[in-house]
């Protein structure tokens, strides 16, 4: 028996072999460039041992595997694009090769003769469920996860994942979880037939065991004689899947993912071929999509960067805090929501409140979410009693007194947080880093109320808390290298991706936020339909209408950010138009936003659907909607935030361009595909992007005018990327 890096393999007295992925200095298994070879010589150690007569394959960590190593891929491309330059033809006949072993060795893997059993526990994602989908027979814990979410990141499963999965569930299903990237609980996963059995932890290698020996055939559906696939795609059914799911598909990318139109091109294809022929075919989808800008672009910042950023590569040289216990003062939406996260991170937390009914109203906001996660079996009550035992909820400051970080969530008021910040350094001792949640109002005004604004810095979380992974940490013009490190270590261990920049109004996410909403303002005002303004915003691969979350946001908080603004920077700080808009909104018709009931949507009461305020047309003659050109719609919002991306780098608010990226992405979901308003930039080209913006100046307004910074990089030919910008990030 060979000895394997990454596997151990025991075979038993019934000549079952079992088949340990531990990969050594990882927490989660991938497949990398080392596992493929490995896993291929164990399948034909399998197959050509007399003495095996089945195997079982399991994980030695907490969870399955989290699906291919996305750095490998990135180098696979890397690779590629040198060879291209050589010889295109053979660049591309290796790069094909080199992405159908995967499918090679799991097809050895089913067809080998012997049955073989997945026993899947925690995650298994991606690559990682695709073994186990070749596997003869699948069982899974109670508490594992499995999917395919590669849409998400640009690409397309490329084990046979759009084969298999199409051939085993309903074909419906199996194309919404294709093209959505759905991770499926364990109950779920078996309904839909991706897994045989669920059990406890504890019994997974012995119920995969027992299938082996009760029999389990070891060949799989697709390959026995007089197969007939689920769905024939000249029938009126098939016809009628094909139309949902090209449907879905317009509905879900508007045609901006190429991945996502390549998973339908497998499965159209695939589903009338033999497994082997529909399995190569996967493989070329693949490869094509590898090479796509959409791909590389995604790849890079929602993985590469993403990770790097969650590894702490903005965290200073710093002894490591080891946070323990959080403060939090203001016990409201957000404040309620820091103390949620921060206790299922298993942090103790103070909240703090003006009186006990609103402290205790913050800490019923974790008991909610918490019965609403038991109502679907994802916790339990053991579990809710343990993280509200974690947050204590009270008026008394001196609670804050052993606290290691405070985070501050009070009314957005320099006034109310100036006393509430003199009130905890009065209790707190030297040292303690004090951190506001502020939205807009900058760090450095506030940190003038802090005892040490060398301890005081910005950490921005965005609503709702707990399902927003992006937290924007600001610095301050004295914040101190500690209270940068101790902010990272906080928000990675709370799990969330933290973002670093320097402090200006509005910081980063929200400046750019803006941007995209003061767009549909001027829409609006000039007259551009409601409806062109929000589809147009979808078309260009943003996932909510401007209006709509402006609606999100609350159209008064817009109104007092101006008041604000105006009240520190003069009256020529705001657009006029702007202004005279959102107090028709909500000075003269009450519409705040959703949290009112109406803003520029109407709510209305369940089951009705949400739809925009009829009136809105009344406000500013309407332009005819066949005049209207839908690719400037969507070019203003893709550019207007581009170009204040771009300021911020010049103005040294982003020091590193893959926050940028990322932070557009996570913070409000600037168009995914174009791997952020940077990579944006970079991939139109300097000069392109340059020569476009004019134009759109020259028709809408002088916010589209490029900053000298993209001037400078057309003239020289340089990328973000490539050039002195990234290489602060090197």
């Amino acid at each position: 028996m060979a000895d394997y890096t990454n596997f151990t393999v025991e075979t038993d007295s019934d000549g079952i072999a079992l088949i340990t992925w531990d990969m050594p200095g990882r927490s989660m298994n991938v497949i990398d460039a080392q596992v493929g070879p490995e896993f291929k010589a164990i399948v034909e150690h399998v197959t050509e041992d007399e003495n095996i007569k089945g195997a079982v394959i399991a994980s030695g960590k907490k969870a399955f595997g989290a699906g291919a190593d996305l750095s490998m891929l990135e180098a696979l491309l890397d690779n590629y694009a040198e060879a291209k330059n050589k010889d295109p033809e053979q660049a591309a006949k290796d790069l094909f090769e080199s992405s159908y072993q995967l499918n090679q060795n799991l097809r050895a893997l089913e067809t080998s003769g012997k049955p073989w059993v997945a026993a899947i526990n925690g995650t298994a994602l991606g690559g990682c469920f695709e073994i186990p989908l070749a596997c003869h027979a699948r069982v899974a814990s109670e508490d594992a996860a499995i999917g395919l979410p590669e849409v998400k990141v640009g690409l397309l499963p490329g084990g046979g994942g759009t084969q298999r999965v199409i051939r085993m569930v309903n074909p419906q299903d199996a194309v919404q979880m294709l093209l959505q990237g759905t991770t499926h609980r364990a109950a779920k996963a078996k309904q839909l037939g991706l897994v045989n059995e669920v059990v406890s932890a504890d019994k997974l290698i012995e119920t995969a065991k027992q299938l082996i020996k009760d029999g389990l055939k070891a060949e799989q559906p697709w390959d026995q004689k007089g197969y007939k696939a689920p769905l024939n795609l000249w029938s009126p059914a098939g016809v009628q899947m094909l139309s949902a799911g090209n449907a879905l598909l317009r509905k879900n990318t508007y045609a901006n993912y190429p991945n996502a139109l390549n998973i339908m091109s497998c499965v159209y294809e695939g589903i009338q071929l033999p497994m082997d022929r529909a399995l190569e075919v996967e493989s070329r989808y693949f490869t094509h999509t590898l090479t796509t800008p959409e791909a590389k672009a995604m790849i890079r910042t929602l993985f590469m960067s993403m990770q790097d950023l969650n590894k702490g590569a903005r965290r200073p040289d710093v002894e490591k805090t080891d946070i323990k216990k959080v403060g939090v003062l203001g016990a409201g939406f957000m404040g309620a929501g820091i103390a949620y996260v921060s206790a299922k991170a298993g942090l103790e937390v103070v909240l703090i409140d003006r009186d006990q009914e609103a402290a205790d109203k913050g800490k019923s906001y974790s008991a909610d979410l918490l019965d609403k996660a038991i109502s679907r079996k994802r916790s339990t009550p053991e579990k809710k009693e343990a993280l509200l035992g974690l947050i204590n909820a009270t008026t008394d400051y001196d609670a804050f007194k052993d606290c290691d970080l405070i985070v501050e969530a009070v009314f957005e008021d320099k006034d109310v947080k100036r006393t509430v910040t003199e009130a905890t350094d009065a209790v707190t001792p030297d040292g303690t880093v004090f951190a506001s949640n502020t939205s807009t109002i900058p760090i450095t005004e506030l940190a003038e109320a802090a005892k040490s604004a060398e301890n005081f810095i910005g950490i921005h979380f965005f609503s709702p808390v707990d399902k927003m992974m992006l937290v924007e940490i600001i610095m301050g013009e004295k914040t101190g290298d500690k209270a940068l490190a101790t902010a990272i270590d906080f928000v990675t261990k709370i799990k969330k991706t933290p973002i670093v920049v320097n402090d200006t109004r509005g910081f980063y996410v929200n400046r750019a936020v803006m941007r995209y909403m003061q767009e549909a303002w001027n829409m609006l005002i000039a007259g551009v339909p409601a409806p062109m303004i929000e589809n147009g915003a979808k078309m260009a691969g943003m996932p909510v209408g401007p209006l709509a979350l402006n609606d999100e946001v609350a159209i008064d908080l817009s109104q007092k950010v101006m008041k604000q603004t105006v009240a520190d920077l003069g009256e020529n700080a705001v657009d006029p138009d702007h202004v005279k808009l959102v107090n028709t909104m909500v000075t003269d018709n009450g519409r705040v936003g959703r949290k009112g009931g109406k803003g520029f949507y109407e709510y209305p009461e369940k089951p009705g659907k949400k739809h925009l305020w009829p009136e809105l047309k009344e406000l500013y003659q309407q332009q005819d909607a066949d005049e209207v050109d839908i690719k400037d719609v969507m070019d203003r919002y893709l550019y207007t935030i581009a170009l204040e991306a771009a300021r911020c780098v010049e103005e040294g608010v982003v020091t590193d361009v893959r926050e940028a990226d990322v932070g557009a992405i996570l913070g409000f979901g600037f168009a995914p595909y174009s791997g952020g308003p940077i990579t944006f930039i970079d991939q139109k080209g300097l000069a392109e992007f340059k020569a476009r913006a004019e134009e759109l100046a020259a028709k809408y307004g002088d916010h589209f005018s490029p900053p000298q910074i993209i001037k400078d990089m057309a003239a020289k030919g340089e990328t973000f990327y490539g050039g002195a910008a990234q290489a602060k990030a090197a």
